[in-house]
């Protein structure tokens, strides 16, 4: 997505966050970044959404970083963009991923990290025992069923008390908030997942990212918790923090207030990091060359 600047503008590269696909709640942030002049590039991971891949519905941190970096190598060969200025843009589980990425490729000139997973067992913590024995389970079985070509699946959302990944109060029908109609999605995901959550912590790279950082995350959030994003902002050395009332779906809906603060939020950090005269300077020239064509007609 291109914004109408006549100018190479800064790219915001973004994806989603655990099972999601890109159309749930992401086309309005990246309406409004566009709406402000910057360029963005908005992915499925492999096995969903718009993407390729089978089995589908594999959420993997280590196949999800592959992801993350092969799209901003793509990004780089771009010649409408300013690859110079890259942002990296991440909510939920992909809040993670763009730390890590960052921690990786210090060539990134700015992170966004919307309510972001950062500590497998602060995640963790948030299930019931009896959920996370049950899910432990389920990844066993899909583990054993893999080699015999029977992926073995579970839910990505559910009640308080169901088999599922996301089992929060609130969590099924935000969830169900950010798809729109006709999504091609399913409430499922590869059971192998459950074994890697709590080995994945992308706090432990967060004082490994050089570029300026936003972190914004929900006072009453019981998905990712607020208290382990403020300890990763901690630690990255260019960070802003910010503590938002709202719950983790909350953040993600454009009609909720909270939303449109959040994104007002983004649009600052995102003038303050990225040589705001850009784009003045772009519509400058195209008044400069309105003006010209003008004089000589």
């Amino acid at each position: 997505m291109l914004p109408d600047t006549g100018d190479k503008p800064p790219v915001i590269v973004m994806a989603h966050g655990f099972g999601a696909i890109r159309a749930a709640g992401l086309p309005a942030f990246a309406r409004r970044f566009v709406a402000e002049g910057y360029a963005v590039y908005l992915f499925d991971y492999r096995n969903f959404g718009d993407s390729e891949g089978m089995p589908r519905h594999w959420v993997s941190p280590r196949r999800h970083l592959a992801d993350w970096a092969a799209a901003v190598r793509h990004v780089r060969t771009l010649s409408s963009v300013d690859t110079a200025r890259i942002v990296l843009w991440g909510t939920s589980f992909s809040g993670g991923h763009v730390i890590e990425t960052a921690a990786n490729d210090h060539g990134i000139h700015a992170v966004i990290a919307q309510v972001p997973h950062v500590s497998g067992v602060a995640s963790l913590c948030q299930v019931p025992a009896r959920v996370t024995l049950r899910l432990a389970f389920a990844a066993l079985l899909d583990q054993g069923g893999r080699l015999f070509g029977r992926p073995h699946y579970s839910r990505i959302v559910g009640h308080p008390g169901d088999t599922a990944a996301l089992t929060s109060a609130g969590c099924r029908e935000g969830y169900a908030r950010l798809l729109p109609a006709g999504a091609r999605w399913e409430n499922k995901v590869l059971s192998r997942i459950f074994l890697e959550i709590p080995l994945y912590s992308p706090v432990r790279s967060a004082r490994r990212v050089k570029a300026p950082t936003l972190i914004v995350a929900g006072r009453r959030d019981t998905v990712t918790p607020a208290a382990a994003a403020w300890r990763a902002a901690t630690r990255i050395p260019d960070c802003e923090f910010h503590l938002m009332d709202g719950n983790h779906f909350e953040l993600h809906l454009e009609n909720e207030a909270v939303c449109l603060q959040n994104i007002a939020l983004q649009l600052a950090f995102l003038k303050k990091h990225l040589d705001v005269n850009w784009r003045d300077q772009a519509v400058a020239t195209r008044h400069g060359r309105a003006d010209a064509i003008h004089e000589n007609g």
